[in-house]
């Protein structure tokens, strides 16, 4: 009588099929593409009374490639790179040759800001903005003359 021995049972081979996929995974984890994935980048926002304090972590990025803007009360964050890899023999025949283009961009509803007084900071990869709140106007009483 005979029998089959499995060398591996299915579940043996699914972890080692699973180990595979994470290695692959792995593989393409540089800082471009984990700095681009769609969850897009880390920002907190912190209401500390008299202004709104956003701060993103914006790792790897040149203060010229941020673009900062508010309009119609959503203030709108955008980073984009673009980055070349191109190394050559001493002929100057391409040995690799990779670019990597992203583009990432949150909003942010944030009204009751004075825009006019707005700032922002870029320093060590990390965007600081200053969103003072607007001054709630009170209403002052005002006699009017009677005739």
């Amino acid at each position: 009588m005979f029998g089959l021995v499995p060398f591996a049972t299915g579940n043996e081979i699914m972890k080692e099929e699973g180990r595979l996929f994470n290695h692959l995974l792995d593989a393409f984890d540089t800082p471009f593409t984990s700095a681009t994935s769609t969850s897009g980048f880390k920002v907190d926002v912190k209401d500390n009374g008299t202004a709104y304090e956003l701060t993103a972590d914006l790792p790897g990025f040149k203060k010229e490639d941020i673009s900062l803007g508010y309009e119609n009360n959503y203030l709108t964050l955008s980073a984009k790179r673009e980055e070349n890899n191109d190394e050559q023999d001493s002929e100057g025949n391409y040995i690799r040759r990779e670019r990597n283009y992203g583009q990432m961009s949150r909003s942010f509803y944030i009204s009751g800001i004075d825009k006019t007084k707005a700032t922002a900071d870029f320093k060590d990869g990390v965007l600081k903005v200053q969103l003072p709140k607007l001054q709630e106007q009170v209403p002052t009483s005002h006699q009017i003359p009677i005739s």
